[in-house]
């Protein structure tokens, strides 16, 4: 599939803001056969006196920019074309949860990728009992990490209510988990937290699905602003899968990747500091189109 992908993000100011120190994510990957950034541009307005793009440790492009003068709004657009060809997911050579922690021992890098960076407590996701025991109620000790995973997605996908109002970006996995509701950030924070208890490595995707559904589709949840789903750690032979709890489907041709990380502290898409007093008003706007190709 080929998109075209434009996303606005907005902040006007009551009063003006003097300096700002900004880092900006927004920018889809090129991931190989599975994705590839035809071409894809960042614009900033006010222009700042400094710009530096580059990429993090987990190798998502960032541009970094500074202000130095006064501005009463900050406008930020995305424009980009990607190709998206998800490959059909390989049979399931998981290994069974008792064999997963060798393998991982076993994984000796400390590249972007590896999983070792995907266990444990991360700056958002601490240890919750309540979410623990959770995914223990669905697992059984003869699935293999996909299966479990699989049924982890369908659980939150059933449990949980899609509602845009009843969160906010701050909200901890644990306070979604007791309302049983939020929005694509908490559905991936608790299905990620629920699959690092019983030690299996998962993080965090930051990225956009398209607008408009195939015909005799229905359209999915998120597609209105950014979207977040799951990445986990199946092994060697399977290497990294990504799930859609919010949609309970794979990860495919729908979704657009942005960022990799442990979790959204480390994809937020903007994020920084400034001088000023008052309040700001946000708008986020996303338009992703398939493209008509010939033929």
């Amino acid at each position: 599939m080929l998109y075209d992908v434009n996303l606005h993000i907005g902040y006007l100011y009551d009063t003006p803001v003097s300096g700002g120190r900004h880092i900006v994510r927004v920018l889809p990957l090129s991931l190989g056969r599975r994705q590839r950034l035809v071409a894809g541009t960042i614009g900033v307005a006010p222009v700042p006196g400094e710009r530096v793009d580059h990429s993090d440790f987990f190798e998502n492009p960032m541009s970094a920019i500074l202000f130095r003068s006064n501005h009463e709004r900050l406008d930020i657009r995305m424009q980009a074309r990607v190709h998206v060809d998800v490959p059909q997911a390989a049979a399931d050579f998981s290994p069974r949860l008792d064999a997963l922690p060798s393998e991982i021992a076993g994984h000796w890098s400390l590249d972007a990728n590896s999983p070792h960076h995907y266990t444990g407590s991360s700056p958002r996701l601490k240890d919750c009992p309540e979410i623990t025991d959770y995914a223990r109620g669905i697992v059984n000790p003869d699935m293999t990490v996909r299966e479990i995973a699989a049924a982890i997605c369908a659980r939150i996908h059933k449990d949980f209510t899609y509602d845009a109002e009843a969160t906010s970006v701050d909200t901890t996995p644990r306070e979604a988990f007791k309302l049983k509701r939020g929005v694509c950030q908490d559905f991936s924070h608790v299905m990620i937290v629920a699959l690092r208890s019983l030690g299996i490595p998962a993080g965090y995707v930051s990225g956009f699905l398209r607008t408009i559904p195939p015909p005799g589709k229905e359209r999915l949840e998120g597609a209105d602003a950014m979207h977040a789903w799951v990445r986990y750690w199946c092994g060697r032979v399977n290497g990294w899968m990504e799930l859609d709890p919010t949609n309970d489907i794979p990860a495919g041709n729908d979704h657009i990747v942005v960022a990799y990380g442990r979790d959204y502290s480390d994809v937020v898409p903007v994020i920084g500091v400034l001088k000023g007093y008052g309040e700001h008003q946000t708008t986020h706007a996303v338009d992703v189109v398939p493209v008509r190709q010939p033929g």
